[in-house]
């Protein structure tokens, strides 16, 4: 099959959706496809690149961070990939990851030149998703995602809340689950130390989705020997600056900045406990790295967690948005080394029996063409 698969982040830009892409990408060109990745530009970036088998097209947009793509990023890219895929190869199957931005080309294909096409959800594309930030976003494009869900082969999701979200905003559409999966080589446990001071990590974007703030009021009433690292970046980044000044924090919190993925396995091995206080997500894509490297979990009960963190096991889950409920969970876990070597244990078995890149490329081949 010669497939094209259209995402606008792609690594080393933006979070899970692009190393998804990668991951599949790679997983596909193994499993014996031509593979082909159309992708957004950003400074630095070669706009032709040979990876795994596979190459990455990249396309000019005035991209301007490397961890966060804003609306009228995703618009340029949405035009320009438009173009591009009207003058290019006709490839067999078109995998568009995010219904909007990626979607539109893949649909356009399919009218022009009867090319199927499957879309991906991730999370912020699904109308209903985070609903405090993204409603007017969801209400200006809700007609083209509908369109676009309507003309594909199979709209899938990585999570079964994601999937219940989107059945939610098209009753009667078929939208099967495909979870992600993780590179359990790479992301592995480090040599198990009882450390005096409990790591604590958070790794993802700093937006209010996230739920950091509920983080920071939570690690304000926990006392004992702590630290938080934050790895990412984003809107949020002086805001909660600012609040870890003013909860007294900021001795024990560190901001690291936007962490190269090369940099993750170690940033993940030298930590005890995840934690993700996130009031929504598909599959997290961090999570599931912070189970294959051994970590215990403490995590808000919400879809895509809830798939990954069974509470009292390799984890502990707690209503978003509870600093308190949150706080518990800390305390516990901080004060039991014994309790997070056993969830830590149970973290990487999950990881390696159910969740692999190569279970989830194959399970996309069932929507390819015969």
């Amino acid at each position: 099959m010669r497939l094209l698969i259209i995402n606008y982040e792609f690594p080393p830009l933006g979070g899970g959706a692009g190393n998804a892409t990668a991951c599949l990408a790679r997983e596909w060109v193994l499993r014996g496809h031509s593979v082909e990745v159309l992708t957004g530009g950003f400074r630095g970036l070669p706009s032709r690149e040979e990876l795994n088998g596979f190459v990455v097209h990249r396309l000019p947009t005035p991209r301007k961070l490397q961890g966060q793509g804003s609306i009228v990023e995703m618009c340029a890219f949405m035009a320009a990939s438009c173009a591009s895929v009207l003058c290019r190869k006709k490839p067999d199957f078109v995998i568009a990851f995010f219904s909007i931005p990626g979607g539109p080309a893949a649909w356009l294909m399919k009218l022009l030149r009867d090319v199927p096409y499957v879309v991906s959800l991730r999370g912020g594309d699904v109308p209903g998703f985070d609903s405090r930030n993204l409603s007017l976003f969801h209400n200006m494009t809700n007609p083209l995602t509908a369109l676009i869900w309507r003309d594909a082969r199979a709209v899938v999701g990585n999570s079964s809340g994601l999937c219940d979200l989107a059945r939610r905003f098209m009753p009667g559409l078929e939208v099967p689950e495909i979870p992600n999966g993780v590179d359990t080589i790479r992301f592995a446990p480090g040599v198990w130390q009882k450390r005096e001071v409990c790591e604590f990590l958070f790794v993802g974007r700093l937006a209010p989705q996230k739920g950091v703030d509920v983080l920071f009021r939570s690690l304000a009433s926990l006392n004992g020997a702590w630290r938080l690292r934050i790895g990412g970046d984003g809107p949020e980044r002086r805001r909660l600056g600012d609040l870890a000044k003013a909860l007294g924090l900021h001795e024990r919190v560190e901001f690291l900045g936007w962490v190269q993925r090369d940099d993750l396995p170690a940033l993940y091995q030298s930590s005890d406990v995840f934690v993700f206080p996130s009031y929504d997500e598909g599959m997290p894509n961090v999570v599931l790295e912070a189970l294959a490297s051994g970590l215990s979990i403490v995590a808000t009960r919400i879809a895509g967690n809830e798939q990954l963190v069974i509470h009292g096991e390799n984890g502990l889950l707690v209503p978003p948005g509870d600093p308190a409920a949150f706080a518990d969970a800390l305390r516990v876990v901080a004060n039991d080394p014994n309790l997070r070597r056993s969830m830590a244990e149970r973290s990487r078995a999950l990881a390696v029996t159910e969740f692999s890149w190569a279970r989830a490329a194959a399970a996309y081949e069932k929507y390819f063409p015969a």
